[in-house]
């Protein structure tokens, strides 16, 4: 064997033995760039599901898309304030904790049905928890927003506006036609009826 081939080879299997570690210990980088939030790949994952679950693929194109899953991370990056970053960041974590807990596996390892599922409950349980609100006396100091559904009412809100301005909603689902509209000179008009 020649010798600068296995000395080659070795120096190989040594770098990679040293950044092998690295590699496995990293959640990734998200797709999106981002100036103010700080996403990994599974919490870019996350919202982007979250959006699929919101707004799913049927006869119509779902989130992914149309794209809806960057525009909410466009609108929160550059619309959002710090002090709203900030609890769109916490209720991220919040909401993926609540997931863990109840299915013990991430929200990206669950089935589409899984995710409808826990969505549903978590609007139900905002429901609850806002006529319960509204019971209480109003002397009482207001409960503590729950943060998990502060996130994913941010993401449903921000997803609903991305679909509803969308290029495809506006041009296929909506035909706007500007007012006063076209003049249509062959509109077949009733005769007048006479007494």
């Amino acid at each position: 064997m020649n010798r600068r081939i296995a000395i080659r080879n070795m120096a190989l299997i040594l770098g990679s033995v040293a950044v092998l570690p690295s590699c496995l210990n990293d959640k990734g980088k998200p797709v999106v760039a981002l100036k103010h939030l700080k996403l990994d790949a599974d919490q870019e994952n996350v919202v982007n599901n979250l959006t699929e679950t919101i707004l799913p693929k049927t006869s119509t194109p779902g989130a992914k898309d149309l794209g809806i899953n960057l525009f909410v991370f466009k609108m929160i990056d550059d619309c959002f304030d710090q002090k709203q970053q900030d609890e769109f960041m916490d209720g991220l974590k919040e909401f993926s904790a609540a997931v863990d807990e109840k299915y013990g596996k991430s929200f990206n390892e669950l089935t589409p049905q899984e995710r409808a599922a826990f969505v549903t409950g978590m609007e139900k349980q905002a429901k609850e928890n806002r006529v319960k609100t509204q019971a209480a006396d109003s002397a009482k100091k207001p409960a503590e927003p729950n943060k998990a559904e502060n996130f994913y009412n941010t993401v449903k809100g921000q997803t609903v506006f991305g679909y509803t301005t969308s290029q495809y909603f506006m041009t296929k689902e909506v035909v706007y036609e500007l007012v006063p509209g076209r003049y249509n000179a062959m509109f077949p008009v009733k005769k007048k009826a006479t007494a």
